[in-house]
């Protein structure tokens, strides 16, 4: 196929050279009815590229099938069979993923150190959760991905779950066996679906972990914002084999997605494929070149300890993502949320994730020698002035196996069902009916159906009193919990 073509941008192209007048959705209309203190910072052009798809980009009665080529040069270039855009985000697409395989009552395997997006779709779609817990790093307080034979004992356990979702790489880059994990599924007769939101530039070059499409997967769902060239929001389908039909993917989808879909998203998608098509390789080399340099010059700070293949000599995790700098500052006598706030205020630098051991820096093709030396001399900047910042109460770090919770209700009964509020310390003991996801970085702690313990109350508690946000909670302070009401 040619990839220097970009459906979507051409025919964006063409809508403003032909200059339309729309009376139609949006009402601003293409950007003349812009307040121009917004224009001055969104950019004009931002609103004279937002066109509906239909009788804008495209016609209804005589299409051109302008989304389609996108699409098909999507799924060419990255060796799916097909590939479906969503401009909702990989929130959206990992729900619509799931209803495409397992319905209300029916079973799905789940890794449980899932984002907490994955518990929404598990309320939403209704479907019965079969836990499959992740490889507990009890040094790092970190959870990898699962392991084939995981995934096989669980499916021994439950041999009429409909299919799997696993997640890798995870937010800090740990990769999981998807091939062997694909094997067992497939055995089993059942699909396995990717979220691989942190891996859309897996399969543009060879030093990078398996793409879950060459790796065997059935579907993949690929956040292209997060370490793509694409805007917010923008998230691609992949689907091979003939395990989840594309019909029902669709329709999936459009049961869940908006009618409204953004043409930026669209058009930013497809002129990300075009540059990775014809460039990817390039950039990301250099890429990976930088990353490297990187991590060795932080390694070489004191105090810090920077994660990388040791996880995988260590048999923890099956690959890493080198494009990912993890770093762990409990050496410095900080926390990751600590030193992340004060590379904002004191460097004006933003890494892409924190917790209570570490940092997290996210390196793109965008990357440049302006951006790693900005990088390089703010860590170094922390690690000198690491004395300076106010230690805060430490954060009560339960053992891992603390934090597998025992699933008494379908999430979905526990969320819609009676329930109250409860102090914190009458909550030990009750179930949750709600989910409770410190950020950072997300992955919730407690979901719906899940027995309240002590430890996970007290680290909680604890996370409140050092800095976490709990957004999702119907109490943010966590002082009370929403659980089950008894009968």
């Amino acid at each position: 196929m040619d990839h220097s073509r970009a459906p979507v941008l051409e025919a964006l192209q063409e809508f403003r050279r032909r200059g339309d007048v729309v009376f139609g959705p949006p009402g601003h209309k293409q950007g003349r009815g812009a307040d121009p203190r917004v224009a001055e910072i969104l950019g004009l052009d931002v609103f004279r590229s937002d066109v509906l798809s239909l009788n804008g980009l495209d016609d209804r009665r005589q299409s051109q099938g302008v989304l389609e080529q996108a699409q098909e040069l999507m799924a060419d270039a990255v060796g799916a069979e097909h590939a479906f855009f969503s401009t909702c985000g990989s929130s959206l697409s990992v729900k619509t993923a799931m209803l495409s395989v397992a319905g209300p009552g029916e079973k799905l395997l789940l890794s449980r150190n899932a984002h907490k997006s994955v518990i929404a779709a598990v309320i939403i779609n209704g479907v019965r959760p079969v836990w499959g817990h992740p490889r507990f790093d009890a040094e790092r307080h970190m959870a990898h991905p699962p392991e084939p034979d995981d995934v096989r004992d669980r499916l021994r356990e439950h041999p009429d779950a409909k299919g799997m979702l696993l997640i890798t790489p995870t937010d800090w880059g740990s990769c999981a066996d998807i091939r062997g994990v694909a094997d067992v599924c497939h055995a089993a007769d059942i699909p396995l679906i990717v979220d691989e939101a942190w891996g859309a530039h897996l399969p543009f070059h060879p030093g990078l972990p398996s793409w879950g499409m060459d790796a065997d997967a059935d579907l993949v769902v690929t956040s292209v914002h997060k370490m793509g060239g694409a805007i917010e929001q923008s998230s691609v389908f992949h689907l091979q084999h003939d395990r989840v039909a594309p019909e029902v993917l669709k329709q999936r989808e459009d049961l869940l997605g908006t009618t409204s879909a953004s043409s930026l998203v669209y058009a930013a998608l497809d002129g990300w494929r075009r540059q990775m098509a014809e460039q990817g390789h390039e950039l990301l080399q250099e890429a990976l070149r930088r990353a490297e340099r990187l991590r060795t010059a932080l390694g070489e700070l004191p105090g810090l300890r920077v994660m990388g293949e040791d996880i995988v000599r260590e048999g923890l995790a099956a690959e890493f993502d080198p494009l990912k700098i993890v770093v762990d500052v409990r050496g410095l006598g900080v926390t990751g949320m600590q030193a992340a706030e004060w590379l904002r205020a004191n460097r004006h630098v933003d890494v892409g994730g924190s917790d209570s051991c570490r940092i997290s820096a996210s390196i793109t093709h965008a990357d440049d020698d302006d951006t790693e030396k900005i990088l390089l001399d703010a860590v170094r900047s922390l690690v000198e002035g690491a004395d300076s910042i106010e230690r805060q109460p430490p954060v009560h770090l339960p053992e891992p196996r603390a934090l597998e919770l025992e699933q008494a209700l379908l999430p979905r009964e526990a969320f819609f069902g009676p329930t109250e509020q409860v102090p914190a310390e009458r909550a030990v003991g009750r179930i949750s009916a709600e989910t409770v996801s410190p950020y950072p970085p997300g992955v919730p702690v407690v979901a719906p159906g899940e027995v309240i313990t002590e430890p996970v109350v007290d680290y909680l508690r604890s996370g409140i009193e050092h800095g976490f946000l709990i957004s999702d909670a119907a109490d943010p302070s966590v002082r009370s919990f929403r659980v089950v009401a008894r009968p």
